[in-house]
């Protein structure tokens, strides 16, 4: 008996040490997010990106502690220090620890959208809203207390259960998505397109923005495997898909690029959006060709959206995050299953409306806030501020104080 205890709770123990690790990588990757845009946005807003995502993560912590994960899983942390260690070690902490850094990403990702020209406190209250609310509502849906009901209508409807492994659609595509509006409200930047033409803002630092890349992708690897949840249920599959993807996404953003180094460096985070969803059941070969395929669309879709469509996204998070993320999504109903070398259990049908209905309540979320929020309170800069940049206007001080003084 005692040693039935002991085995037990080495098991717990072990789980939460693997989930926690999981949750450090994830959180480091946050700031992957904070150094792509540092590096992406002109000197002038370098502070204020800085700044804006850690604010965003904090934020994010107090309001998935206290609002989001009890809407994901029905759990609450409201209650004495034993309850919440139990028998597992505290196991649902660590849990929420590591699930708070795929909510945080929504603000993460949305904020390398609206870059340079955004209202501080507007975008933190925008923030937390997705990360305690809007975010989490999906998230019960598709992997929390409320997925009998949704997954119970995709499987009437094609088959299968939606199967999300690790986020392509219910983290990247929900904020790709949800940052869109936000874009589109916002407006461009000041002297981005001048009488229908487009005008190239300079970005500031290539290094900045490689070591970004580098971060997320690192990172990703506990984004990704850690989604297993614990010890048992671990894959090398997931790793090794993971990596297949990331440099798919390079060498295809290489050629489709022409050797451009911001397309080669979110090619590797295309690659890592678009294989979350069927890391665990896809060939590598296959998440080799997901990952190829998701660079060309970012490629593609980022000179669309800013040169056809005229969208001001400055990172290009629409397409990276938004559209891959829902490619991502399809490419597992069709990569995953058994005719082409994957583990089965899933249909194209349940994937695509599966990934139409997340792109669906996105948009749906992304209007409703940004709109009340740009009637009520404004979320954009004067052009006064907007011309001396955020990091002045906003937190009183450059990323390099020093230039100024003789």
């Amino acid at each position: 008996m005692e040693t039935m205890s002991t085995v037990t709770g080495l098991k717990s123990s072990g789980d939460v040490l693997f989930l926690m690790l999981g949750a450090v990588m994830v959180f480091a990757m946050h700031a992957g997010f904070a150094f792509l845009e540092v590096g992406t946005v002109r000197k002038k807003n370098q502070v204020n990106a800085f700044v804006k995502i850690l604010t965003d993560w904090s934020v994010s912590t107090v309001v998935y502690f206290v609002v989001g994960f009890p809407i994901a899983y029905g759990i609450s942390f409201l209650k004495p220090v034993e309850d919440l260690l139990g028998k597992t070690q505290g196991y649902d902490l660590v849990h929420y620890f590591f699930l708070l850094c795929f909510a945080a990403c929504i603000p993460a990702i949305i904020s390398g959208g609206i870059a340079e020209r955004a209202k501080f406190w507007p975008q933190v209250t925008a923030g937390a809203i997705f990360a305690g609310l809007s975010y989490p509502l999906f998230e019960s849906f598709i992997w929390g207390k409320n997925s009998s009901l949704l997954q119970g209508i995709f499987k009437n409807i094609g088959g299968a259960e939606f199967h999300d492994y690790a986020g392509s659609v219910v983290v990247h595509s929900i904020g790709g998505w949800i940052a869109l509006p936000a874009v589109i409200v916002l407006g461009p930047r000041m002297g981005r397109y001048i009488h229908g033409k487009s005008h190239a803002l300079p970005i500031s630092s290539i290094p900045f923005l490689a070591l970004g890349s580098w971060i997320l992708a690192v990172g990703w690897f506990g984004f990704n495997v850690m989604s297993a949840g614990n010890l048992e249920k671990i894959s090398g599959l997931v790793a090794v898909n993971s990596l297949m993807a990331m440099v798919g996404g390079v060498l295809a953003a290489l050629v489709a690029g022409r050797n451009d180094p911001g397309f080669v460096h979110n090619g590797a985070l295309a690659g890592l959006i678009a294989v979350c969803a069927g890391s665990d059941i896809m060939h590598p070969l296959a998440s080799f060709v997901v990952g190829c395929v998701a660079s060309v669309i970012f490629v593609y879709g980022f000179h669309y959206e800013q040169e056809i469509l005229k969208i001001d996204d400055v990172l290009g998070v629409w397409p990276l995050h938004g559209v891959i993320g829902s490619w991502g999504g399809i490419a597992a109903g069709i990569f995953g299953q058994k005719a082409l070398g994957g583990m089965g259990g899933v249909t194209f049908v349940s994937q695509l409306v599966g990934t139409l209905s997340a792109i669906i309540f996105a948009l749906v979320s992304g209007f409703v806030v940004y709109g009340i929020l740009s009637k009520s309170v404004g979320i954009r800069l004067s052009p006064d501020q907007e011309f001396a940049g955020a990091d002045l206007a906003i937190h009183k001080i450059g990323a390099y104080p020093e230039d100024h003084v003789r």
